[in-house]
């Protein structure tokens, strides 16, 4: 069974420390329709899978980029998407959505889709790596 939107939400705006869950829920569009263009295949898939039907859909439908940005542009990327954001809010932002992401996805997908992108985003995702 799938997570409610508002049980992600909830996870969301704990671990982001946001004043509601609207503006947990536009980081959580924006960070995974990004990361959606970087994913393809069954990883993609099923870490959608694992989302309520809003965000699953963000993951599924975000058209493939020909190249992954860099950890360090994906925070860029974020930057320019929510208002008033500056790197280290961005990362907090990233982190607060996809650490509750790898907290729901089943045994070793996180680093299967880890595997997909560019160093650094282990970090993102509250995951890293052994040295």
């Amino acid at each position: 069974m799938t997570i409610s939107s508002e049980d992600f939400l909830a996870r969301v705006v704990e671990r982001g420390e946001y004043g509601g869950p609207a503006e947990a829920d536009h980081a959580s569009r924006v960070v995974l329709a990004l990361l959606g263009e970087h994913l393809v295949g069954g990883e993609r898939t099923e870490l959608a899978d694992t989302l309520p039907a809003a965000y699953a859909t963000l993951l599924r439908d975000a058209a493939p980029t020909c190249a992954p940005l860099t950890a360090e542009r994906f925070v860029e990327a974020v930057v320019g998407w929510i208002d008033g954001a500056t790197p280290a809010t961005a990362q907090w932002d990233i982190g607060a959505v996809l650490s509750t992401v790898t907290d729901l996805a089943p045994g070793n997908l996180v680093d299967r889709v880890l595997d997909q992108l560019p160093d650094g985003y282990d970090l993102l995702f509250g995951h890293p790596l052994p040295a």
